[in-house]
């Protein structure tokens, strides 16, 4: 049995609503009554004196944090080790799975970019926290590794990690495949140096013509930017345009082409 047992109305509340959000049964007191027969965990807020019958265990909440706190006594609860452990199919929309022990506890889908800023929210105060990530994806991996700092990073091979989808799970494939590749134990790794292929760069110049406003593809040194997260798509786009010359040849012709027919008006009259 789960009990909220805390005078902090902030804590309080975003607690019992993550817990009914989640569907967990649980009950509330207040510090000083009697406790119910059968507690297993107790909430508090963080810093807070509230005497605990022995052999309950106790979960201090953050009231910033509810929904840490409400992970952690699941996770109690089922009997995990606590450990957290974040599984991130790469991707232009990476899958990520946050895992306490084989308990999934929250995905997402976020752009690539945003990756790193949910994986350093998730494992601020993690109990021996640990990052898996596909092998695929190269690049984008590559820079998602070089995003996070401070964290153990494995290196999984995601082969047969993308579940088959039935009807009506569409969308679903990249997340299912981070839970299966945080299950899976990889090599460590600080960081990974990738030199993008012709075919990678000749990706990536592809996207930018389909991006482009006047349909031109960026050069061959902007697609190895943007491949090394030194540039967005959008920014070496920009930087190409301002490079190019904005009617240079075209305007000096047009130019020309004009003083003469003025010529030749001026010659006929």
């Amino acid at each position: 049995m789960i009990v909220v047992a805390t005078e902090d109305f902030e804590v309080y509340h975003g607690v019992v609503n993550e817990l009914r959000d989640r569907g967990v049964a649980f009950t509330t007191i207040e510090p000083g009554d009697e406790w119910p027969e059968g507690a297993d965990v107790a909430v508090i807020a963080a810093g807070e004196s509230v005497e605990i019958p022995h052999g309950v265990d106790v979960v201090q909440a953050d009231p910033d944090a509810p929904r840490r706190a409400v992970e952690a006594v699941i996770s109690t609860l089922r009997g995990g080790d606590g450990r957290t452990v974040i599984g991130i199919d790469p991707g232009e929309r990476p899958g990520v799975a946050i895992l306490h022990g084989d308990m999934v506890v929250a995905a997402f889908q976020v752009p690539a970019a945003e990756a790193g800023e949910i994986v350093r929210e998730e494992v601020e105060d993690a109990v021996n926290p640990v990052v898996r990530i596909g092998d695929g994806a190269r690049l984008v991996g590559a820079r998602i590794i070089d995003d996070i700092q401070s964290v153990p990073v494995e290196l999984v091979d995601e082969t047969g990690t993308t579940p088959y989808l039935g009807s009506g799970a569409r969308g679903m494939g990249d997340v299912l495949a981070a839970v299966n590749i945080a299950r899976l134990d990889g090599e460590e790794i600080e960081s990974r140096t990738i030199e993008p292929t012709a075919g990678e760069l000749q990706k990536i110049k592809d996207r930018s013509r389909e991006e482009s406003d006047t349909n031109r593809a960026i050069s061959e040194d902007l697609a190895r930017q943007v491949a090394t997260g030194a540039l967005t798509v959008e920014e070496a786009l920009a930087e190409h345009d301002s490079d190019s010359p904005a009617g240079g040849s075209e305007a000096k012709s047009g130019e020309e082409a004009a003083h003469s027919e003025d010529e030749t008006a001026n010659e006929s009259g």
